[in-house]
């Protein structure tokens, strides 16, 4: 029988579709695609590509520590962009967020379902029992 939880922490915001902010299986735990959304209001925080990136990543840390990890435990995260010219700005507040954790990371541009939001991080992270 499969070890897989669903987490949905009560401080983060909402999901806005038929999905789990995060799933544990076995040792891994993924994270969903979190944008930068007030978890206080659950709408966007549109802002500077700083701002939001530093309001998603809030995010992403909230569910690991409800799923009982931290940045210190993530492996690969994937970042999504509205526009590739943000990399430099998004990777300075990246930084303050992983420091010399360093988690593998793919960076891509893509064209969002919301046409305003700037980014989009989704993780996964490795916490042995």
């Amino acid at each position: 029988m499969a070890d897989i939880h669903r987490i949905f922490p009560p401080d983060s915001p909402a999901p806005r579709g038929p999905y789990s902010p995060a799933v544990a299986a076995g040792d891994f735990i993924y994270v969903s695609g979190q944008g930068p959304v007030d978890p206080a209001t659950n709408q966007m925080s549109y802002g500077d590509i700083q701002h939001e990136t530093r309001v998603t990543l809030a995010n992403v840390m909230r569910i690991l520590a409800a799923a009982g990890a931290s940045a210190s435990d993530v492996v690969k995260c994937n970042v999504y962009l509205r526009d590739g010219n943000d990399f430099s700005a998004m990777n300075e507040v990246y930084r303050e967020f992983f420091g010399d954790q360093r988690p593998a990371r793919t960076t891509v541009a893509v064209a969002f379902a919301d046409p305003l939001m700037k980014v989009e991080i989704d993780c996964i992270a490795y916490r042995p029992r």
